[in-house]
Order: structure tokens, then C-alpha cells, then sequence
């Protein structure tokens, strides 16, 4: 089974991922979506953490540690960044952080991570804005963005037929100029409260 949703707070994602276990689902795989594997129901321990690797022999070490304290990794790879933990032995560690500071800085590195990609696509948005494949102008005036000659002049049954036929062309040329600035956007709000998250977490 498949399962689609988005978390920044990585604590209500270990809760929903502990009570999808106890109806009987078990976290296999994180892509683009969750990939659950059906068990007999069950109290599962799971546990996250958000880090990368470039080499694959680090992130088997990492692996490793977390393994010896009695957590098996059970979904992430070198470069996912979003590691999966699920306890295996009942003697092992109560949770896969020694301390706070260390469990407040996976919510740094997540938010690293957001503030990363907004730096990435700033100046290739600002490139394409130079080159003038993004126009800003339909951006600021979403009237630019009808072609239909003097469709503003028209008004009555001739307006309204023009409008509402070039109306789903205008939305889609609009969508492609908004693209990026809306990725932008969203990837400095995600990089904001997860840097929020990492400040209440010091205190906890």
C-alpha cells in the first residue's frame, strides 16, 4: 500500500508512522510516498532522523551505530536524507538520540536542507527571468496573460465566450511563470518552521 502525505515536524511523522504499525502496516520504503507492507498488528517504536552522506561507507557506519543500540533501519538511503528506525530489541535504547541538542539538530539540518534548494533555484528562476523565458510582467498584471485581441474591449456574450475559452490557456501560462517563485516561497516557509521546530526542541 501506498500512502501520500507531507511532514515537516518529524515527531508527528514517528507518531502517524506508529499508529499505521498498530493497524497492521509496517514502513518499507519513503520515495515519494510511503510503501506500507501489511504485518499482524503491532506496537512498533519507530524513530527519525534527517542526515546525508556522500559516501556509502558512512552511511552503512551510521546504520551500523543505530543497529548496536538495537534500531533497524528499516527506509532511507545515503542522499534521502529522511532516515527510518524501528526498534528491534526490547533491551536496547529507549530512543536513537543520547540528547536533546543531538534530536534538536536533525530539525537543523532539515531546514539546511529547504534553505539549500531555495538557493538553488533563485538564480536559475533569476536566469530564466534575464533570457526572458519567465516573464514577471503576467505576474504583476494577469490580464497580459489573455492573448485574444481586444478581448477587453468586448463585452456581453462575446466577451464571456472569448473569456472563459482562453481562460484555462491563461491559467496554464500563469502556472509556468509562478512556478518557481511558488517553489521559492514554499521552500523558505518549510526552511522557517523547521528552524522553529529545532528552537523548541533545544528547550524541550
Amino acid at each position: 500500500m501506498r500512502v501520500f502525505k507531507f511532514f515537516i515536524n518529524l515527531n508527528k511523522e514517528e507518531k502517524w508512522l506508529n499508529e499505521m504499525a498498530k493497524q497492521g502496516y509496517s514502513l518499507s520504503k519513503k520515495s515519494c510516498g510511503y510503501e506500507f507492507t501489511p504485518i499482524k498488528t503491532e506496537y512498533a517504536a519507530i524513530k527519525m532522523d534527517y542526515r546525508r552522506f556522500k559516501k556509502q561507507e558512512d552511511f552503512e557506519d551510521y546504520c551500523a551505530l543505530f543497529e548496536d543500540s538495537g534500531w533497524q533501519h528499516i527506509a532511507g538511503t545515503k542522499h534521502s536524507g529522511y532516515q527510518y528506525f524501528k526498534k528491534a530489541d526490547e533491551s536496547g535504547t529507549e530512543d536513537i538520540f543520547s540528547d536533546v541538542p543531538s534530536k534538536a539538530g536533525r530539525y537543523k539540518r532539515l531546514s539546511n536542507m529547504w534553505i539549500g534548494l531555495a538557493a538553488f533555484y533563485i538564480p536559475i528562476f533569476a536566469a530564466f527571468v534575464a533570457v526572458g523565458f519567465i516573464e514577471l510582467a503576467p505576474l504583476l498584471d494577469p490580464k497580459s496573460l489573455y492573448l485574444t485581441p481586444g478581448l477587453w474591449e468586448e463585452s456581453g456574450a462575446a466577451f464571456w465566450g472569448a473569456f472563459l475559452f482562453e481562460t484555462p490557456f491563461a491559467l496554464f501560462r500563469g502556472a509556468l511563470f509562478a512556478l518557481f517563485p511558488i517553489m521559492i516561497m514554499l521552500f523558505l516557509i518549510f526552511a522557517f518552521k523547521a528552524n522553529k521546530y529545532y528552537q523548541s526542541a533545544q528547550s524541550d
